[in-house]
């Protein structure tokens, strides 16, 4: 009996039980989701099925990853495409009470894994396959290691975050937002350096585990870094505020962590410079620097609510550790709020083909309902024809196709790019121009540029914007074709 109330009284033991708990959760009701899956996400499989140091518009751990997975469950299925979510958000969880440990008491430390896996974007990122996800239980790590580095210096410590933060970086280069952070702590926080040795050792094996991936990208045009560059419009256009899509931007991270969770932490940042605990000051340079650089992007061009994600990182233990010492209440009532949410996003998605948006017109998923079933009847209309080869432009028409057609005779291509490849199917898939025989072209577009009476056509539905689908019988070498 003693031993059973003392492991009901043990805080850290009850907080991975409440991770687990909502993770099982999470894994059941993902098993019944009704959603399909998105563009990235099939893309995202189809690198898996090439291994390769890089790809062209993300670093590739995202691929090994789900090939992984894949092969171990012995099922491309969308569930085992989308498990590692809610696995490495747990992670993340773990990671962050051990991190928070380094800060706080306990009992707040254990809260603050039950607060990260309960936010909005971790429910989110559990129900779907993104390289956010991946990339934050490294950064997590990262930041763990860094803090008991200052405690003392450690060479296998040292070497083991460079790994962190290499693996990070392999999986989504905004890892390099912990180094800027890291620095303007170590600048402004004396207490918060690290010993120069375990620097350098930690660069050296940050740079070991990243030289693969900058090789792969000087090798290939530095495809994956210019189309970063490119989709942050840093190169191109000139540079002009937006101030609205600043505040469109700012007003987004109240659902990226709950409502009460980014007011609070807000105000944790104004707490945290003034706190005679320099740990707290470090939380606040480990993560406000993101969500003021992106805050800026927004206002130079654009900037999407996940952008700023690894700032609530170190803002989760800043935000908890402070309203644990001063407002509980507040703390409950967001966790009240993120745990209601939390429960409501897996249900979302195993209704995602009968919510509707508040309009009571559109779903409310409408972006995840309806790609499988017009995959389908493409593969439909080429089997009719008696064709094997299907051909499309637009990405959103080939991302489906490729994982549509994985179990089937029929091959997917990309029609030829004009100029650099602006996607990863033009750039690896493109169909040659020495090519021949029939093919069945795919497009959004009315006319094709060999054929103009479509065999068929219809609404491609509200995952396609509601576009129409025109089909087309061409022959393969229309492309070799001035």
């Amino acid at each position: 009996m003693q031993k059973s109330d003392a492991w009901a009284r043990d805080p850290l033991i009850l907080g991975l039980a409440v991770i687990l708990a909502i993770t099982f959760y999470r894994l059941v009701m993902l098993s019944f989701s009704t959603a399909d899956l998105f563009v990235d996400e099939t893309q995202y499989w189809l690198w898996g099925q090439t291994l390769d140091w890089g790809y062209y518009s993300k670093p590739p751990l995202i691929g090994w990853v789900i090939r992984a997975v894949t092969d171990i469950a012995g099922s491309d299925s969308a569930f085992w495409i989308r498990m590692p979510g809610a696995v490495f958000h747990a992670t993340t969880a773990v990671l962050l009470i051990g991190a928070a440990s380094e800060v706080t008491t306990k009992p707040a430390a254990v809260v603050v894994g039950c607060a990260y896996v309960t936010m909005p974007f971790a429910s989110v990122g559990a129900s779907l396959i993104s390289t956010d996800t991946i990339l934050l239980p490294f950064f997590a790590a990262a930041m763990w290691l860094w803090l008991r580095l200052v405690r003392g210096p450690s060479g296998g410590l040292a070497i083991l975050l460079g790994l962190c933060l290499g693996l990070g970086f392999l999986a989504k280069y905004a890892a390099l937002y912990f180094v800027i952070c890291a620095a303007i702590g170590a600048w402004r926080i004396p207490q918060a350096r690290i010993a120069w040795r375990d620097l350098l050792l930690a660069a050296i094996a940050f740079a070991i585990v990243i030289a693969p991936n900058i090789i792969w990208n000087l090798q290939n045009d530095l495809v994956t870094i210019n189309h970063t560059a490119d989709n942050a419009n840093w190169v191109g256009e000139a540079f002009a505020l937006n101030p609205d899509r600043a505040l469109g931007f700012f007003s987004t991270q109240f659902g990226v962590v709950g409502p009460v969770f980014f007011t609070a932490y807000l105000w944790a940042v104004w707490a945290g410079i003034r706190h005679a605990d320099w740990r707290m000051r470090l939380l606040v340079a480990l993560s406000f620097p993101i969500l003021l650089l992106v805050l800026g992007q927004a206002l130079l061009d654009r900037a999407y609510a996940n952008w700023a994600v690894t700032a609530y990182v170190a803002a989760t233990v800043l935000t908890v550790a402070l309203l644990w010492q001063s407002a509980r209440v507040v703390l409950a009532l967001g966790l009240a709020i993120n745990i209601a949410i939390a429960v409501a996003i897996p249900v979302l998605s195993s209704n995602a083909d009968r919510w509707m948006a508040r309009d009571g017109e559109r779903l409310l998923l409408r972006r995840y309902v309806g790609r499988a079933d017009t995959s389908a009847r493409i593969l439909s209309e080429a089997q009719a024809q008696g064709i094997d080869t299907l051909v499309a432009t637009h990405r959103d028409i080939l991302a489906d196709l490729f994982y549509a057609a994985r179990d089937s005779d029929l091959s997917v291509f990309s029609t030829p790019p004009v100029g650099p490849p602006d996607n990863y199917y033009a750039q690896r898939y493109a169909l040659q121009g020495s090519d021949t025989g029939t093919v069945l072209f795919v497009s959004f577009d009315a006319a094709s540029q060999c054929s103009e009476t479509p065999l068929a056509s219809w609404n491609a539905g509200p995952a396609y914007r509601n576009r129409t689908i025109y089909i087309y019988r061409t022959a393969a070498d229309c492309w070799a074709q001035p």
